[in-house]
């Protein structure tokens, strides 16, 4: 089963020239693309794991959900060869000396598990510093297999694999960059190169669809976590980093980690408006600036906000923050919403936002039906 693809997105393919010293990005080939502000269900703090490839000869697969850009060393090299800061695997050869070259069909293949499972809407394959050494064409295939399937399990014949990005030549040094319009949720990838080469990033952008029986049993959760199906719609400054980080697991760990706005010069203010996982009942809030001193938001403010044209309801009044700090605060009592939305005061950052509440009949039947309707 194939879904289709737009075409419109620019392309690279061809060698990029030799590293020539000085700054490695110098020359790397990348473009606006109209997905990348949605949440990468490929990262590693969602739970994302390459779990088997086929060949890693050169560079592990592991480094293919590194969060960090690619790094670029031109005097590291092992007892393999160059290091690389990617997935490499061998040069592939052909059956006998009449016949050197690979034939059509062999390919080599990674396993990917996505963090949070859900709706695909981009793919970049990013080749950084793959110059000369990157997949001639690369392709996507996805599935849905309900809890932790095994490599092999994925790999057996009863597994239906839809593919996202048919074949397509890719370039060396550049984020290849794919438009997805499969409406389905996906638990893992299968990503394909054609016929060998190296592969330095992997970035699966899309939206979160959880698991409405385990929202069911969990009762009351965070309800604008990313990992639960919550989602950033706006924000008015991502200058340092993406708001996005707000809704990520866990504690932050270091200042880029959440997200900071650049320091303002007028009267105005920045904030986050999200979606949340469903129309839910919100009970508690919780505001951390972990990581963030000396430019910690000063104030904040929640609201929420039922439907898309409710009026905001604010939960949290403005409220004094103090530098690496977990705000925690019990409403009186439970305010019904689809959306929130944080303001702080000026300027500055929060690491995370937590919205603590349980679903409501409403919201459940809905998040059911899409889970449904999506192949969940």
């Amino acid at each position: 089963m194939t879904a289709s693809h737009h075409s419109s997105l620019p392309r690279f393919t061809g060698d990029a020239n030799p590293y020539g010293g000085g700054d490695p990005y110098a020359d790397y080939r990348s473009a606006d693309l109209p997905f990348t502000h949605l949440a990468d269900l490929a990262d590693r703090r969602l739970g994302a794991g390459v779990i088997a490839a086929n060949d890693e000869f050169f560079a592990e697969r592991e480094n293919l959900l590194v969060p960090e850009r690619a790094e670029f060393d031109p005097e590291h090299f092992g007892h393999k060869g160059k290091i690389m800061d990617g997935w490499e695997t061998r040069r592939r050869r052909g059956a006998s000396s009449g016949h050197p070259w690979p034939t059509e069909e062999d390919h080599d293949w990674a396993l990917v598990r996505l963090g949070a499972p859900g709706v695909i809407r981009g793919i970049v394959v990013d080749t950084a510093h793959f110059r000369g050494n990157y997949p001639q064409a690369v392709s996507v295939e996805a599935t849905s297999v309900p809890g932790a399937p095994s490599p092999r399990e994925l790999l057996g014949d009863d597994v239906k694999w839809t593919t996202l990005v048919p074949r397509t030549p890719v370039g060396g040094h550049a984020a290849n960059g794919f438009e997805v319009t499969a409406e389905q949720r996906f638990t893992h990838l299968r990503v394909n190169q054609h016929p060998d080469g190296g592969i330095a990033r992997l970035r699966v952008y899309g939206e979160v669809v959880p698991d409405p029986r385990w929202l069911a049993a969990l009762n009351t959760f965070d309800v604008v976590a990313l990992e639960n199906g919550g989602r950033v719609e706006d924000a008015s400054d991502r200058f340092y980093s993406p708001a996005t980080n707000t809704i990520q697991p866990g504690r932050s760990r270091k200042m880029d980690d959440g997200w900071e706005t650049r320091r303002r010069r007028d009267r105005g203010n920045d904030w986050i408006s999200y979606r949340l996982a469903a129309q839910s009942l919100v009970r508690a809030v919780e505001v951390d600036t972990a990581c963030l001193k000396g430019n910690s938001a000063g104030w904040a403010s929640v609201s929420v906000r039922d439907g898309e044209d409710g009026d905001w309801t604010e939960i949290l009044p403005r409220t004094r923050l103090q530098p690496d700090t977990v705000h925690r605060f019990v409403l009186p009592e439970p305010v019904a919403g689809t959306h929130a939305r944080i303001d702080i005061f000026p300027d500055g950052g929060i690491s995370r936002l937590r919205l603590f509440g349980s679903l409501t009949e409403q919201g459940a039947s809905g998040l059911a039906a899409r889970h449904q309707e999506l192949g969940g």
